[in-house]
C-alpha cells in the first residue's frame, strides 16, 4: 500500500518521503537469517549476504542503517561531494514506468563532505558493511585534489571507498575515465581501505582494458559496472524516454552485464567486481554473478518494488544456486562464462 501511495507521486518527492520514513523509523525490518548459502567475503570482512544497495538513493548518508535493516548485506551512501550544491534544475527525476526504467540527471544534489562523514561515522558498522561514493563538484574541481581529500575523509567511517568517474550529470566528469586522468587521480589516493571505481557502460573496450590496466597497478580493489547510460535502446515506450540524463533499469540489465563479463575476462582474477544495473529479480542477479560478479547492487528495482524486493531476491538465489548443485554463491561467479 506504501509503495502503491509514492509510486502516485512525483518521483523525487516520492524519493524524499521514503528517506524521512526510513529516518523516523516507518519501515519494514527483515528479522530473517539469510541462507548460509548467500555469506560472501568482501571488503575484509563477512557479508551474510551479498545483495547491497546502489550509490544515490542515500546521498547523504541519513538512513544508511535504517536501509541496513531492511535485509541489504552492503550499503553504499552518496555520492558526496566536497562542498554542498543544488545540482540541476527539477524535474530531473522520470520514470519510464512501461520499461521499468527511470532516467535522472540529478546531479550530484548532496549537502557536502561535512554532514556525510558526521552522518556515517554514526553507523554501527559491526551488523552492517558500508561503502562511500565519493565525486566532484561542477563548479571549481580539481579532481586530483578533491578524490584524494574525500577519500581520505570517508576511509575512517566505511568499509570501502567507490571513486565515481561515470556519472553523465557532472559536466567533464566522464572524461575522467580516461587512462592518464584516471591514473593521476588513482595515484594521488591514501587510503587503508579498498578502493573501487564505478564505471559507465558506454565506455569502449579497448578503453576498458586500459582501465583494468591502470586499476590493477594502483592497487584498485576492484569495478562497479555499471553507473547510468546515455544511450537509448530501441523500443522504450515511456513518455519521458526522450529526457536527457542517465538511464537506469531494466533496459540497462544486458549492457551492463555484457559490460561485467569483459571486465571479467580482463582482469582474470585481479579485480573484484560488482555488478548493478537492471536487476529486477534473482534471475537478473544471478546473471551478474554467472558473468563475473562476486556482488550485486540494486537501485532502480529497488525503487519501483520497495522493500519487498529484498527476500524474494535473495531467497531466489538461493535458490539459484543449489539449483546449480553449488554450495555458496560464490562458487557461481564468472561461471557462466
Amino acid at each position: 500500500m506504501i509503495q502503491a501511495a509514492l509510486s502516485r507521486l512525483d518521483p523525487e518527492t516520492a524519493h524524499g518521503v521514503a528517506l524521512r520514513a526510513l529516518r523516523m523509523g516507518f519501515y519494514p525490518r527483515d528479522h530473517s537469517a539469510d541462507d548460509p548459502a548467500l555469506e560472501i567475503s568482501a571488503f575484509g570482512r563477512l557479508l551474510k549476504n551479498p545483495v547491497g544497495l546502489a550509490a544515490g538513493f542515500d546521498k547523504d548518508a541519513v538512513a544508511v542503517a535504517a536501509l541496513g535493516r531492511l535485509g541489504f548485506g552492503f550499503v553504499e551512501a552518496g555520492t558526496v561531494t566536497p562542498r554542498a550544491q543544488a545540482g540541476n534544475a527539477r524535474p530531473r527525476l522520470f520514470r519510464l514506468e512501461e520499461d521499468r526504467a527511470v532516467i535522472n540527471r540529478m546531479g550530484f544534489n548532496n549537502g557536502g563532505i561535512e554532514g556525510f562523514v558526521k552522518n556515517l561515522a554514526r553507523v554501527d558498522r559491526r551488523v552492517l558493511a558500508v561503502g562511500a561514493n565519493v565525486g566532484i563538484n561542477k563548479e571549481g574541481a580539481e579532481p586530483e585534489r578533491d578524490y584524494a581529500m574525500l577519500a581520505g575523509m570517508v576511509a575512517p567511517h566505511a568499509d570501502y571507498v567507490t571513486v565515481n568517474v561515470s556519472s553523465p550529470n557532472t559536466p567533464g566528469l566522464r572524461d575522467l575515465q580516461n587512462e592518464a586522468r584516471l591514473e593521476g587521480i588513482l595515484r594521488t589516493l591514501r587510503v587503508a581501505k579498498p578502493v573501487f571505481v564505478k564505471l559507465a557502460p558506454d565506455l569502449a573496450q579497448d578503453a576498458l582494458a586500459g582501465i583494468v590496466e591502470i586499476c590493477v597497478a594502483r592497487g584498485v580493489a576492484g569495478l562497479i559496472i555499471s553507473n547510468t547510460t546515455v544511450a537509448r535502446p530501441a523500443g522504450l515506450r515511456g513518455r519521458f524516454r526522450g529526457e536527457t540524463g542517465g538511464l537506469s533499469g531494466a533496459p540497462l540489465l544486458e549492457r551492463s552485464t555484457n559490460m561485467l563479463a569483459a571486465a571479467y575476462g580482463l582482469a582474470k582474477g585481479r579485480l573484484a567486481l560488482i555488478g548493478v544495473g537492471g536487476i529486477f529479480s534473482a534471475e537478473d542477479a544471478f546473471a551478474k554473478f554467472l558473468a563475473g560478479a562476486s556482488l550485486v547492487q540494486v537501485y532502480t528495482g529497488f525503487a519501483y518494488q520497495g522493500p519487498k524486493m529484498l527476500p524474494a531476491l535473495k531467497a531466489g538465489l538461493a535458490r539459484l544456486v543449489r539449483a546449480r548443485g553449488l554450495k555458496n554463491i560464490s562458487e557461481a561467479v564468472g561461471a557462466g562464462l
